[in-house]
């Protein structure tokens, strides 16, 4: 009997001839071994020698090993890969730019062109720049809300300058291996050195870029990255010609040695458009709709003060999608209008069954609203009231947006204060009991109050400070007692807030009982039609 590495032959000796000898390849198992050794083959005697096994047992006794070997050589491979840009980092020929942006794709950012520009001359003449001893800036920052233009305005400068364009997103530096994202940094800045002149644009950068800590794991992986991207900015040469541009909407989260001169030298905060910048972008995306002649490209930018390009962008295409289901040859007012309503509000929701009971409770909440902003000084006019549901709103009060607000006085707070508790107070004074419908009126006029306090310091008590802090234990600078201080202020302001509008309803209880009932027989009330109560 023979034992190979992974079988055992077993050889009757008395059978002399080599042809006549029965051969059995069987399992190479501790059982079976134990099996022989105590029958004794039936009183054969056995003699077990050593020797090498045939292909098949070789096959079996390192199958384990080669599949091993085998998923070893797949994760290096991936790894291989992974360490390079594969299909991210995408790169952009600024010679044929295929989205063809330019800026005069960009309206409503005259002021932060006029900075692109320079880095676009740059880019198109450095030597005429180097000759004067400028050095161009490494690094340009686009901090701004989400929806502003800040990647669109990159792509602009691309196609202006006529160089390429790698875009990247700050998530793509991530992986799931340790120290594949300081790679992914390192191919990515080499790729760039051998396109230069290039731009490197970096989207959504606060993913790799916010503030360094000590902890492990992830942070520790990130912390790796940001480390190599600021070793890589600082490696630039002057000749280089590669500016890095990065886009953030948290640039408070970014870690401060990467805002220093010589990283990023500038940053442009781009806000949302002003009135005329509305005006600009609606022009340039409604070039391919087809408005009606009724259309005031004017009066829409009115109407959509604070918001930004991509949703001015959205508003028009709802707009157009609108008009197609309700079948128009061209996109109407009213198309326009239902759009803001669906962006803003939400959704219409005309089929949702809604008792007698919770109608009235919602016409008396919105009756209450408006004519509580009608009775206050710095409160917007009232421009549309519905008890149709919209999004999560079971009816809504419409004001006309026709102003661009930079600051907030003390005194409209207090006044927004007033009127977001004016359909809890109109529910208490006219059905004599209150609802959950006005959750979201407390919970915004909370948040007001609480920021006036401790944000904007508009609290004669505590005095003009702000208590803004990320962490709660830097309270503990201005006393303990300071947090019950806060919130005595932020009662006081609520409750005052509340016998105001209380006053006022009750004060004009006859004109709350006509816009509410106009509400339940006509659900939708309009400006023009809610001042004729007033006359």
């Amino acid at each position: 009997m023979t034992v190979g590495s992974t079988s055992l032959k077993l050889i009757y000796k008395e059978r002399e001839k080599e042809e006549d000898k029965e051969r059995a390849i069987i399992p190479n198992t501790q059982a079976f071994i134990e099996y022989i050794h105590d029958k004794k083959a039936e009183g054969k005697e056995i003699n077990l020698e050593q020797k090498s096994s045939g292909f098949m047992s070789v096959i079996s006794n390192n199958f384990l090993s080669i599949v091993s070997t085998a998923l070893m050589l797949t994760v290096v491979i991936m790894v291989f890969k992974m360490q390079g840009l594969g299909d991210k980092g995408k790169v952009y020929d600024g010679v044929e730019n295929k989205s063809n942006i330019t800026f005069e794709d960009v309206a409503g950012l005259k002021e932060e062109k006029q900075e692109m520009i320079e880095i676009v001359d740059f880019l198109k003449e450095p030597d005429r720049f180097q000759k004067m001893g400028a050095k161009i800036p490494k690094g340009i920052l686009l901090c701004g809300k989400p929806g502003t233009g800040k990647t669109l305005m990159a792509r602009a400068i691309a196609g202006e300058a006529k160089v390429p364009f790698i875009s990247m997103s700050g998530s793509e530096f991530i992986e799931m291996f340790a120290g594949l994202g300081a790679s992914r940094v390192r191919k990515l800045f080499e790729k760039a050195k051998k396109l230069a002149p290039c731009i490197i644009f970096i989207d959504e950068i606060d993913a790799i870029g916010s503030r360094r800590t000590s902890s492990s794991g992830a942070e520790s992986e990130n912390n790796q990255t940001l480390n190599q991207l600021l070793v890589e900015m600082d490696g630039f040469e002057s000749n280089d010609t590669i500016i890095v541009l990065a886009a953030t909407n948290r640039p408070e989260m970014l870690d401060k040695a990467l805002l220093r001169p010589g990283r990023f030298d500038r940053q442009i905060t781009i806000a949302p458009p002003d009135l005329k910048g509305r005006e600009e972008i609606l022009k340039i995306y409604g070039k391919e709709k087809k408005f009606s002649d009724k259309i005031d490209i004017k009066s829409i930018a009115e109407d959509t003060a604070g918001f930004t390009g991509a949703e001015l962008s959205n508003v028009l295409n709802e707009a157009a999608i609108i008009a197609t289901v309700n079948k128009h040859e061209e996109i109407q007012p009213e198309d326009i209008e239902d759009a803001v309503k669906k962006v803003t509000v939400g959704l219409q929701k005309t089929s949702r069954v809604i008792s007698e009971k919770d109608k009235k409770l919602t016409a008396y909440h919105e009756a209450g609203h408006a004519i509580v902003s009608r009775y206050l000084a710095t409160s917007l006019d009232v421009k549309e009231i519905s008890i149709i549901p919209r999004g999560f709103a079971g009816g809504y009060t419409m004001y006309k947006t026709n102003e661009d607000k930079f600051y907030v006085s003390k005194t409209e707070m207090e006044e927004k204060l007033i009127a977001l508790l004016g359909g809890r107070v109109a529910e208490k004074v006219a059905l004599d009991d209150i609802s959950t419908g006005a959750s979201n009126d407390l919970e915004v006029a909370t948040k007001l109050a609480r920021d006036m306090i401790i944000v904007y310091g508009m609290s004669d008590k505590i005095g003009p400070i702000s208590l803004k802090v990320d962490d709660p234990i830097e309270l503990e600078f201005y006393g303990h007692e300071i947090e019950d201080e806060v919130g005595k202020e932020i009662r006081r302001l609520i409750d005052e807030a509340y016998s105001r509008a209380t006053e006022i309803l009750k004060a004009n209880r006859d004109k709350l009982e006509l816009v509410a009932n106009a509400l339940l027989e006509k659900e939708t009330i309009t400006a023009e039609e809610f001042e004729e109560f007033f006359v």
